[in-house]
């Protein structure tokens, strides 16, 4: 019985985890080949900075394409 609900909210949110980890594997890149040369860049003068804002930021956008339930 637990299982089904498990798979049941793993398919509802799906979209939460694909999303984050676009943005995470986005936030790399950028932070890999455009970053802050000086260190003083708030988002991308550390890999996780930018790791965790733009895997936030697919978790933000992912949600907008959510299907609504039906009632």
């Amino acid at each position: 019985m637990e299982k089904n609900k498990m798979e049941v909210w793993a398919k509802r949110n799906c979209n939460y985890f694909y999303g984050a980890v676009i943005g995470a594997i986005f936030g790399f890149l950028y932070w890999k080949f455009v970053g802050c040369s000086s260190g003083h860049c708030m988002i991308s003068s550390k890999p996780l900075n930018s790791i965790a804002y733009f895997a936030a930021s697919g978790m933000l956008i992912a949600s907008t394409f959510k299907k609504e339930e039906g009632k």
